[in-house]
C-alpha cells in the first residue's frame, strides 16, 4: 500500500496533478476506450431466421435483389465478397439491393465476422442467420440448393436465378443484367 502512495506522489510531482485530477483523467481515458472498443467489438448485425429468410427471398416490388449466402470460413466466399461490394457500391442510387447473409457461427461474430467486415470495408447490407436448422429453410431459398456455399439468389418480381458457385465479377454483373432485363 505504501508503494502505491509513493507512486501517486511521484506522478503528482511529475505532472502537477492532484490525485483527484489523475483519477478524473484516468476515468475519461477509460470511458473513451470503452466507448470506442464497443463500436468496434460490440457491434451487432441484423439477425434473420427462417421466416426472415423466406421474406428476404420473396419480395415483390420494383427492386432487384442480390442475396449472397456466405461465411468467413468459406474460402470461395471470401474470394468473391469484393465482387458483391463492388456491385453494391456501383448501384447505391438504383433499384438494386445487395444483401450478404452470413452463415458464420454466432460465437464467431465478435472475433471473426465483424473484424472481417471492417477489414474488407463492406458497406452492403449484412445479416446473420440465427436459425441453425439449415434444412428447415434452405428449400425456401431454392428447392435445388444442396446447402453448399457460396450461393447467390438474384431476383425481382419478373425473374429469378439461383447460383450455387463462386462468381467472378464478370459473371455476377452479367447475371444481374440478365435478371434486370
Amino acid at each position: 500500500m505504501r508503494e502505491m502512495f509513493n507512486q501517486l506522489d511521484y506522478f503528482k510531482q511529475k505532472t502537477g496533478l492532484s490525485v483527484l485530477d489523475m483519477m478524473r483523467t484516468l476515468m475519461i481515458i477509460l470511458v473513451v476506450f470503452v466507448l470506442n472498443s464497443g463500436m468496434l467489438i460490440g457491434q451487432s448485425l441484423p439477425e434473420v431466421g427462417k421466416e426472415g429468410i423466406e421474406q428476404l427471398t420473396k419480395k415483390q416490388n420494383d427492386t432487384t435483389y442480390v442475396v449472397n449466402f456466405w461465411a468467413t470460413w468459406c474460402s470461395p466466399c471470401v474470394k468473391e465478397i469484393g465482387n458483391f461490394e463492388a456491385l453494391h457500391r456501383k448501384n447505391t442510387n438504383t433499384k438494386l439491393k445487395v444483401i450478404l447473409v452470413s452463415l458464420d457461427f454466432p460465437n464467431q461474430v465478435e472475433r471473426r465476422l465483424l473484424p472481417f467486415l471492417k477489414e474488407k470495408e463492406i458497406t452492403a447490407s449484412v445479416m446473420l442467420v440465427t436459425d441453425l436448422d439449415y434444412n428447415g429453410w434452405i428449400d425456401k431459398v431454392d428447392p435445388n440448393w444442396s446447402g453448399a456455399l457460396p450461393a447467390t439468389l438474384i431476383y425481382n418480381r419478373n425473374n429469378r436465378v439461383f447460383l450455387e458457385k463462386e462468381l467472378t465479377m464478370e459473371e455476377l454483373f452479367d447475371q444481374v443484367n440478365q435478371v434486370m432485363n
